[in-house]
């Protein structure tokens, strides 16, 4: 039971996230509803695919599931409502930005400025380190994990909002 009420929490949020990116590129409004579900769904995927399964997937591998699940969502949807798949991609990918991670790693980076002796800038330099790759992997793993369904159903993302002329 704790497990659904964090899991729907995760996806809320995500949801609320996702309209609010949305809204700095004004779509259409029928387009937030799509936004937040997309985001709400992906985001609760990799919640489950790190927390909820046997599996306890890495961070970067749950992250790119749920860019490639996203990417699907957003390239099927998008013919069906005459909106690029981007539109709805991009704010629902957002939530997913690795934030804490890219703070560590500025913090880490100041801390080992900061210290002198050999032992503590070690320790801030691994920090600095870690969480830098984990934060870039992350970022790498959204980009890929939502640019291959764009290419994998390239007639169908490309379509979208192409009108047939009528002479």
């Amino acid at each position: 039971m704790e497990l659904i009420c964090e899991l729907l929490q995760d996806a809320f949020f995500a949801g609320i996230a996702a309209v609010g990116f949305a809204a700095i590129s004004r779509p259409p409004h029928n387009a937030y509803l799509w936004c937040a579900l997309i985001a709400a769904t992906g985001h609760s995927f990799r919640f489950l695919l790190m927390n909820g399964t046997a599996l306890h997937l890495h961070i970067v591998i749950g992250t790119t599931l749920a860019a490639f699940l996203i990417g699907i969502m957003a390239v099927l949807l998008s013919p069906k409502t005459k909106v690029p798949a981007e539109t709805y991609l991009f704010p629902s990918l957002l939530p997913m930005i690795p934030g804490i991670y890219a703070y560590k790693t500025f913090a880490g980076l100041v801390m080992c400025m900061y210290r002198c002796s050999e032992g503590t800038f070690d320790k801030y330099f691994y920090l600095f380190a870690s969480n830098g790759l984990t934060c870039f992997f992350i970022l790498l793993g959204m980009a890929i994990g939502a640019t291959i369904p764009i290419f994998m159903l390239k007639k169908i993302s490309f379509q979208a909002t192409r009108h047939k002329i009528r002479f």
